[in-house]
């Protein structure tokens, strides 16, 4: 993540990306009878075989036309504070190839005229893509997509597991800048009617959305009813086999549970859609985390830790104190654990569904492990382990890891999805706090099938205190 390579192409990155690397790991999956694209696909990611060649990645942000609007003062520090800047920016992104969209829908009292907006981070401009008329609900709302040939034009077929990564990061960065709440599995048809998206393909895939401002939980279907606003600028590249695969796979990932309930709420066409589930934040940079070694005063807030983040250079090989590792671990698991759904509701499902339901929608909540470099006798090689992080050696330098684990390859869309997402937003939270305390800090999003450490790795993030010389980025 970030301007890493973490989430690196096995040929590219490091001395221990090569063909050895690669043969450590487990052979490319088969597609057999029985088996999801879903699972096929995750187990593809996470297998040995190597990215094939680059193509173009595309812009770096989507180029809207029109006017480009100042964001409104109620929405102007929270924006700038997660979201603004150019290759270097607030929310971890995998080689720094930001695919995360933000699509705001405003209604009264934002300070510009309720409708649709893109907003352009590296301006920091919005651009108009439509009003709206009738009573539109108060408030402001972003729906985040992804522009997957970002991404996957580095990493391939390693790319989709880090557009989701990507997009739990960006969720935690509007969170912890002040955004009140975050729904992390609405709907995808919901979630781009609600953005005014054209039907049908358009380079452009929804995947959450984020409350700006308090407002009604029903804001999303009342956008979705909508007609749709200004689409995104054609692609001018060719789209190859593989971006299309992931195309493909973020497509089965937002789709309807099968066997839900349906509610009122209609959308354009007519077609039911499943109540949002909007959670409380759960991010936050805890109490303790203003204290730094001996009891000094440790870095800024929440909303200028998450500003001013930046993944460190490795390496970082010291190994912070306990209660700064503490105090990383625990953000991580209160973040994660307030993006699990509440307790008898399923992902995406209305008020009514069973309890029953969220077992074959989210799935059990991860895992985390936090592994020491000083630890005696520990099973968890860290040289397995930079190897199956697609072969970055650097991992065998670093204090301490925070491991997030527990989504294996067998499992539904849903909880693929989910996990994926709370992991990005769960270490967004961890690298918050760790640059609170002054920890050196690192997201690493590519993870492969191979021995040491747990089984079904998502994510991590790496931590240390640097060493002399080095400097974040």
């Amino acid at each position: 993540m970030s301007s890493e390579p973490a989430g690196s192409r096995a040929s590219s990155t490091s001395p221990a990306s090569s063909a050895s690397s690669a043969s450590f790991m487990s052979p490319a999956p088969r597609a057999l009878p029985g088996r999801s694209p879903v699972s096929v696909a995750l187990s593809l990611a996470r297998s040995g075989r190597v990215p094939g060649p680059r193509f173009p990645a595309g812009p770096q942000t989507t180029p809207w036309p029109g006017p480009a609007l100042p964001v409104p003062g109620p929405l102007d520090r929270l924006l700038r504070r997660s979201l603004a800047g150019g290759r270097l920016r607030p929310a971890a992104s995998a080689g720094a190839l930001h695919p995360v969209n933000a699509h705001l829908l405003l209604g009264a009292g934002t300070g510009l005229p309720p409708g649709r907006y893109a907003y352009q981070p590296v301006t920091h401009r919005l651009h108009p893509r439509g009003a709206v008329d009738g009573n539109v609900p108060p408030g402001a709302l972003a729906v985040l997509t992804v522009t997957a040939r970002r991404t996957v034009s580095q990493y391939g077929h390693r790319g989709w597991p880090l557009l989701l990564l990507d997009t739990g990061h960006a969720a935690a960065a509007l969170v912890l800048a002040g955004a009140p709440a975050w729904c992390p599995d609405a709907d995808g048809a919901l979630l781009a009617a609600a953005a005014g998206l054209p039907s049908g393909r358009c380079g452009e895939h929804a995947l959450a959305a984020v409350r700006l401002t308090p407002g009604p939980e029903d804001a999303l279907a009342w956008w979705a009813a909508r007609p749709p606003g200004a689409p995104p600028p054609p692609d001018a590249h060719p789209a190859p086999p593989v971006l299309r695969d992931a195309w493909d796979v973020l497509d089965a990932l937002t789709a309807p549970a099968r066997g839900r309930a349906v509610p009122a709420a209609r959308g354009r066409g007519g077609a039911p859609y499943p109540d949002a589930v909007w959670r409380a934040p759960g991010a936050a940079v805890p109490p303790e985390a203003g204290t730094g070694p001996n009891g000094a005063e440790a870095g800024p807030d929440g909303a200028e830790a998450v500003a001013a983040r930046r993944s460190a250079q490795p390496p970082f090989p010291g190994v912070p104190d306990e209660t700064r590792l503490a105090a990383v671990a625990r953000a991580a698991a209160a973040a994660a654990a307030a993006a699990h759904p509440p307790r008898g509701r399923a992902t995406g499902a209305p008020a009514g569904a069973t309890a029953g339901a969220t077992a074959t929608t989210a799935g059990p909540a991860l895992a985390w492990d936090l592994v020491r470099a000083d630890a005696p006798g520990a099973p968890r090689r860290a040289e397995d382990l930079a190897r199956r992080a697609a072969g970055q050696a650097w991992l065998t330098r670093t204090g301490a890891l925070l491991l997030a684990h527990g989504c294996p390859d067998d499992a539904g869309p849903a909880h693929v999805r989910h996990a994926h997402l709370t992991a990005g937003y769960a270490v967004g939270a961890a690298q918050a706090t760790a640059a609170r305390l002054g920890l050196a800090s690192r997201p690493v999003g590519s993870w492969q099938h191979g021995p040491g450490g747990p089984a079904h790795l998502v994510h991590a993030l790496a931590l240390g205190t640097a060493t002399e010389g080095n400097s974040p980025r």
